[in-house]
């Protein structure tokens, strides 16, 4: 059975995507996953993220020489604008993070921000997908 789960928010360190139930010896071809990570880069979206950011997928595990090896293939992509939300959206908590803390009440029309932060009922969307 094929499996897959994703991981990451907005603006967080990177996006994760794992894929189980492949089988072995499957090629894999980097560069069409790439050339399909730009192709979404040309749709629309507010302001010019996608202008900003050029993801690439990189592959931690379950691919070798182009091929699976038949365990899960984790993918990476990484988050290049985190440098700009480390400290306000840091991993750990900190008495230095409350102070860069910077609440976000108005979810943006077409992202999981308010479904998220209804389903969790955070106060502060940016807590969410």
């Amino acid at each position: 059975m094929l499996k897959f789960y994703t991981a990451g928010e907005s603006h967080g360190q990177a996006l994760l995507a794992f894929v189980s139930g492949l089988p072995a010896a499957l090629p894999v071809d980097l560069e069409f996953i790439n050339n399909e990570l730009r192709r979404r880069q040309l749709g629309y979206g507010r302001g010019g993220r996608q202008k900003i950011e050029k993801d690439r997928g990189d592959v931690f595990a379950g691919v070798r020489h182009g091929k699976t090896i038949g365990a899960p293939v984790a993918l990476r992509i990484e988050n290049r604008d985190w440098a700009n939300w480390e400290k306000i959206l840091p991993v750990e908590a900190s008495a230095e993070s409350a102070n860069h803390e910077r609440r976000l009440l108005a979810p943006r029309p077409g992202h999981a921000d308010l479904a998220g932060a209804q389903k969790f009922n955070f106060h502060d969307a940016r807590y969410v997908l």
